[in-house]
């Protein structure tokens, strides 16, 4: 099926982690998110006119929360 212009992609990123709202500052001029009322959880969403759009988003999103996860380890256990 070939996607019109017009037609918007979505992505919807769940992220459970014990510091979700420090990977959630580090999304702050990147994506739209929620945190849950518990703080655990990260709710983040994303849309694009194309699935090329979408696409180089999710690798921003990506390499942010990546790096983010990597800084968070090491100042100790951050695997959740």
């Amino acid at each position: 099926m070939t996607q019109r212009k017009s037609e918007s992609t979505r992505l919807n990123l769940r992220v459970t982690h014990k510091q979700a709202p420090a990977l959630a500052a580090s999304l702050t001029t990147e994506a739209r998110f929620e945190l849950t009322d518990d703080d655990s959880i990260l709710l983040v969403e994303e849309a694009a006119n194309s699935i090329v759009d979408i696409r180089a988003r999710w690798n921003t999103l990506m390499r942010g929360l990546i790096a983010s996860e990597h800084v968070l380890g090491i100042g100790g256990d951050s695997n959740e």
